[in-house]
């Protein structure tokens, strides 16, 4: 007879992917609330609102995977505490809907990853469903973008003519200074790292206008210029191959100074996008064979790892760093059995 999926514990992994997604769309919950409130244009509107109601039926269906198994709840980020729905526009909606299509592609590698990592039945069919609703919202924001002329492709290369096999190990590595073009792949990665780098540099320039906190301000203008940095790097490796790449969106950030975000939530949505970055910085590593670009990729890796410690130890300081599920700690069990 087959077990029902809800009898069996969850695993580690299954845990850890339904804490890790309930903070997200927790905080996704304030900033889209946030967004829709000042979204002006009639067609962006749905897509804010339809991005919204996924966080919202997201956090519910978690809710009650944790409960019904006896886990705690996280507390993750609530409206009242973490958003001013009222404060002035401090982003375009022109932004807005980059940024939701921005975070739809990371959410469709994050529940993919969560469908392999899962092996509930019920648990590997809710991110099977998650997968679903964001490939839906990925064709509803690109095809908006697309209708707008807002949305930025990634550059073209030659059509391939014939089949050819690499013969020298030039490659790989420069010989005297001299480099081969660059492959589809690393095309792709320079691109689409520099784009996400142009939105979050545009997202902590917002955050520094309104940050409350000195050092947290501190921090995000360093975050700034790791940021601007990195974006000039990709930037020149496609120039060298005499390839576009996109300007950055300074001008969708109003001048408002007021308060709209918790400092809180500013910090955690910076730490995420550190994470995603030295994920995707990985990746770009394991699809170049071009000694130059791996060892860039390399440096800025090891330069927001040390950015991303900064963050955690302010996050620490104001007791805004949310306890991950551990395991037991032995040790400490027998320990007190013995007191």
């Amino acid at each position: 007879m087959k077990e029902k999926g809800s009898q069996i514990r969850l695993t580690a992994g299954e845990i850890a992917q339904l804490w890790m997604q309930y903070l997200n769309d927790s905080s996704s919950i304030c900033v889209l609330s946030y967004f829709l409130e000042k979204a002006e244009d009639d067609e962006i509107k749905p897509i804010i609102k339809f991005a919204l109601e996924l966080s919202q039926s997201h956090i519910q269906k978690i809710t009650d995977i944790l409960t019904e198994k006896k886990n705690v709840v996280p507390y993750g980020f609530k409206i009242e505490e973490d958003v001013d729905i009222t404060a002035p526009r401090l982003y375009s909606d022109s932004f807005v809907l980059n940024f939701i299509n921005q975070m739809s592609k990371i959410g469709l590698t994050s529940y993919a990853a969560s469908v392999a990592t899962s092996v509930r039945d019920d648990i590997k069919t809710y991110y099977m469903d998650c997968l679903t609703e964001t490939m839906e919202l990925n064709k509803k924001s690109t095809e908006l973008l697309l209708s707008k002329g807002l949305f930025i492709r990634s550059p073209n290369i030659p059509n391939l003519e014939k089949v050819e096999f690499v013969k020298k190990q030039w490659f790989m590595f420069d010989v005297f200074g001299e480099k081969r073009p660059l492959t589809a792949a690393e095309v792709d990665n320079l691109f689409a790292n520099l784009q996400r780098n142009a939105l979050g540099v545009a997202a902590l320039t917002g955050f520094s206008q309104v940050a409350k906190g000195k050092d947290i301000k501190q921090f995000f203008l360093k975050g700034l210029e790791i940021g601007n940095k990195h974006f000039q790097l990709f930037r020149g490796k496609l120039e060298e191959s005499k390839l576009p790449s996109p300007m950055g969106w300074d001008s969708e950030i109003t001048n408002s100074t007021t308060y709209t975000f918790s400092d809180k939530l500013m910090m955690f949505f910076t730490s995420g996008l550190i994470g995603l970055s030295i994920g995707f910085y990985g990746t770009a590593i394991s699809q170049s064979p071009r000694a130059d670009i791996n060892a860039m990729y390399n440096r800025l890796s090891l330069e927001i790892q040390l950015y991303a410690e900064d963050g955690a130890n302010i996050m620490i300081k104001n007791g805004w760093l949310e306890q991950p599920p551990m395991a037991s700690d032995r040790d400490e069990l027998i320990r007190k059995k013995n007191q």
